[in-house]
């Protein structure tokens, strides 16, 4: 996606370092970066799973995700996801979708846990949308891109399909990350021959009344916003 597609409001350095703390803080993640002999993943307390749509369902959609997909904020059943699991139910009969996202996750923590759910839910489709918190944390970008080849080939050794949905990072952090950050999905997705959706908040990023008191999580009403932006990248995955 073209740099025209940034976030067009251009916030002070100062409120974009206090939204980075705010997120951590929300998402359950420690405000300092972690020292290099640390676990990377968030200490956290998973959320609430979003409710399975149909739970006789043959087919599977795991979405693998953080803050922004775990539907923080409000209730489970508002979020994008569980929004694309009523729709998924009525436009597919026969699938269903499982929310496995856990605010403050990492992609160390997504690479951790993915074999597990792939084991447990035993999924047709994968939807991997981390890496935000990693960005926020300034995790070395190599480590973030390593991570999510992991959790992509995972789901491919498992015989799913991949969509992978990418992030943006303020630009305080400096043009070198950010460049280097966005690139990551790009060219995990080039080479390991999966979907892409290169920003999640693509549709709401420039609307500042879309987002929670922090600035930076979509609030409710604006969920069906992010829904629809997934769906068209998600639904021919499901043939």
């Amino acid at each position: 996606m073209s740099k025209s597609g940034r976030y067009a409001v251009a916030w002070p350095r100062m409120q974009w370092a206090m939204v980075m703390v705010l997120l951590l803080a929300g998402c359950g993640a420690p405000a300092e970066a972690p020292r290099e002999s640390a676990p990377d993943r968030a200490v956290v307390a998973p959320v609430a799973e979003a409710p399975v749509v149909d739970t006789v369902a043959e087919r599977t959609v795991l979405v693998m995700g953080d803050s922004l997909s775990a539907g923080y904020g409000m209730a489970a059943s508002q979020g994008w996801v569980a929004l694309a699991g009523q729709k998924l139910a009525a436009e597919h009969p026969g699938w269903r979708m499982v929310n496995a996202s856990i605010s403050g996750e990492t992609t160390a923590g997504g690479a951790a846990r993915i074999d597990a759910e792939l084991a447990r839910v035993e999924p047709e489709v994968v939807v991997v949308a981390l890496g935000a918190n990693d960005g926020l944390r300034g995790l070395p970008l190599e480590q973030t891109r390593a991570n999510l080849v992991r959790m992509v080939r995972a789901a491919k050794a498992a015989g799913a399909e991949v969509l992978l949905v990418g992030m943006r990072m303020p630009p305080n952090l400096g043009q070198a990350y950010t460049e280097g950050f966005e690139a990551n999905y790009h060219e995990v997705a080039a080479a390991e021959e999966v979907v892409l959706l290169p920003f999640l908040l693509e549709p709401i990023a420039r609307d500042r009344g879309a987002f929670q008191d922090d600035n930076l999580h979509p609030g409710a009403a604006v969920q069906p916003q992010l829904r629809d932006h997934v769906w068209p990248a998600l639904e021919p995955l499901l043939e």
